[in-house]
């Protein structure tokens, strides 16, 4: 999901805030996909506040469900795969993470920074 998020941190979230400005929603609110698809990332992948930050990325695949995937969620695509299987993987695995909590080789050892 990071290498999403680079995407959008260098290329700009402005055709994220065009589709939130179509259903009604401020435009402004584009700028949280970088908080899940960059920090929260980030904070997994070092072990620092991990349940929170997999719980964003959850929230966050759960929102890209609603813009983008909720007309292909019984679809496949062109090579035969569920159209939202990349969203689900991300999910489930984010709630994994969130239950489970970052492991044995996180930077932050102390339960108040998993």
């Amino acid at each position: 999901m990071l290498f999403h998020g680079l995407h959008k941190l260098f290329g700009g979230v402005g055709f994220i805030s065009g589709m939130l400005v179509e259903k009604g929603l401020p435009g402004f609110i584009a700028y949280g996909v970088l908080v899940g698809e960059v920090v929260a990332p980030i904070l997994i992948i070092v072990g620092l506040f991990t349940r929170p930050a997999a719980l964003v990325l959850a929230l966050t695949m759960i929102v890209a469900w609603l813009m983008v995937g909720m007309g292909e969620t019984f679809a496949l695509d062109k090579v035969g795969a569920w159209a939202i299987e990349s969203l689900v993987y991300f999910f489930v695995g984010s709630l994994a993470v969130a239950c489970l909590g970052a492991g044995r080789f996180a930077l932050g050892k102390a339960p108040a920074w998993q």
